[in-house]
């Protein structure tokens, strides 16, 4: 068990929603002893119905596509009065939410996941409990909550762990607040609290075999009490990776809690991966900017030209969106090439690519940025649904081309040395073009994008350090080879990805 297989860049990563992916067992719908037992599609932050079945039902889809892992949102008990669909207030740690399945069911998913080479990640919540936990009605301990069971909001004060002006207050903020009234803040000072949750995790991982970890708002917790949980679980599972979430766009801060790090406070954090917001939030910018001197594209630029603060960028988990921003496609206002050049960077840059399920089907938010409409239903995984995405029933042309494009991309991926192990050159944007490299002694990969909206003649002279003047091209979607030329053209508002040999 110690050497079990983990997650890593060679795999690309599908997040789902479960409630929201699909409805495989009618019967799980609704339990009347839960405090919400309804179930209305219609209605943004209600239970729509979907489960573990579901998730379990479409694997093969999910293999075809060209996904290795899946991040599903959390599946324990959540029994809360309202938006207990998310999943993120937890109120038995020991106990999948029933409406999702039973423990055993979530182990069926995973063994079945696993013949088909798919890992699975647990979504797992070290900072807070839902106010619905057992726990808030007879405490182990007087202080096993922080402030009690008055809700004291937390500063959101991130940068408290690392700031060297910090105060001590403003530090206490963000470590002791909740996160909101329904999500009491576990106090991980407490030595038999900390060892509980060290040991759910580690009993998680083996009764189900997990495949990784993603932890949820990292930075909340007591950094004494986060880095030893770490380390307990990469005692325990050496290779084991686990990935933080630390939504900051400075990549100074998420480099801080990277396992290798050398911090000017002596701080050595365990943590092996964290998601890489900084990239995320660049390429929005970087395409949907004007290309100017200190914008567009080399927004993405810099943020990579900062991979030098982390220990291994290439353990970074790199997105277009989650679960909790618009989606990509609505981020670009509908932009279909943009999107697809999006798409493109992220099956091709460094890192662990995470893709949120929909996405391969153009899925938006064009009415709002709630989480309810963000989080919509996938297409087919109710038995009354018009469209389905898995049998490509009633699909449009665009919801099929882009299902098409990336199941391409990611197929190909799979296969890519360049790709999934190598180094990356890249050459600063001009022009509104932005040129990288991913290579190996073995293989190497080209990346052009071409943000104008007219076909670029690109000279390949700007190229010779580690462009052959004698290389070949092929391009990885088309399957077209081509000899080198002078000059390289690439279509309006696209990116061209070629293997180069």
């Amino acid at each position: 068990s110690q050497n079990r297989e983990s997650f890593t860049s060679k795999d690309v990563i599908y997040l789902i929603t479960p409630d929201r992916f699909a409805n495989g067992d009618k019967n799980n719908d609704a339990f009347p002893a839960m405090l919400e037992n309804d179930v209305d599609r219609s209605k943004l932050f209600s239970r729509h119905g979907g489960d573990i079945q579901g998730i379990i039902d479409r694997l093969d889809y999910i293999k075809k596509m060209g996904y290795t892992a899946i991040w599903s949102m959390p599946l324990l008990e959540n029994d809360q009065k309202v938006q207990s669909y998310h999943g993120y207030s937890i109120t038995n740690h020991y106990k999948m939410d029933p409406r999702f399945g039973t423990n055993e069911k979530f182990k069926e998913l995973c063994v079945e996941a696993h013949k088909r080479g798919i890992k699975i990640i647990s979504d797992i919540v070290l900072n807070h409990i839902g106010s619905g936990h057992y726990w808030m009605k007879d405490m182990p301990f007087k202080d096993w909550i922080n402030h009690g069971t008055e809700f004291v909001s937390t500063n959101h004060r991130r940068e408290t762990h690392q700031d060297p002006h910090r105060s001590l207050a403003d530090k206490k903020g963000l470590v002791d607040g909740w996160f909101v009234p329904s999500m009491p803040d576990i106090n991980q000072n407490n030595p038999y609290l900390a060892k509980y949750m060290i040991q759910n995790t580690i009993w998680w991982i083996e009764y189900a075999g997990l495949g990784g970890l993603r932890i949820d708002t990292y930075p909340y917790s007591e950094k004494s009490f986060s880095n030893a949980w770490t380390l307990a679980i990469s005692n325990e599972y050496p290779s084991f990776n686990m990935v933080g979430e630390e939504w900051s766009l400075n990549p100074i801060i998420p480099s801080y809690w990277q396992k290798g790090k050398v911090n000017p406070d002596g701080f050595q954090s365990g943590l092996p991966s964290l998601m890489d917001f900084p990239l995320q939030n660049a390429i929005y910018e970087g395409l949907t900017e004007p290309e100017s001197w200190n914008q567009g594209l080399l927004k993405i630029y810099s943020v990579l030209a900062n991979d030098l603060v982390y220990p291994n960028p290439n353990n970074l988990v790199i997105f277009l969106d989650n679960h909790d921003m618009s989606r990509f496609f609505t981020q670009v206002k509908e932009d279909k090439d943009l999107f697809k050049i999006g798409l493109s960077l992220i099956c091709t840059m460094r890192g662990i690519p995470q893709i949120y399920y929909g996405t391969e089907i153009n899925f938006a938010n064009p009415k709002s940025n709630e989480h309810g409409e963000i989080r919509g239903d996938f297409l087919g995984g109710w038995p009354n649904d018009v469209k389905d995405a898995v049998t490509g029933s009633q699909l449009s042309v665009n919801e099929k081309n882009t299902q098409d494009f990336l199941a391409s991309l990611l197929n190909w991926r799979k296969g890519n040395e360049a790709v999934t192990q190598g180094k990356l050159m890249h050459f600063a944007p001009v022009d509104g073009i932005y040129t990288y490299f991913r290579y190996t002694d073995k293989s190497k990969v080209m990346v052009i994008v071409n943000k104008n909206t007219h076909e670029s003649q690109v000279n390949s002279r700007l190229y010779k350090e580690i462009l052959p003047s004698n290389a070949t091209l092929t391009n990885v979607i088309s399957g077209q080879i081509s000899n080198l030329g002078e000059y390289i053209k690439v279509g309006p508002k696209s990116a061209l990805i070629v293997e180069v040999n």
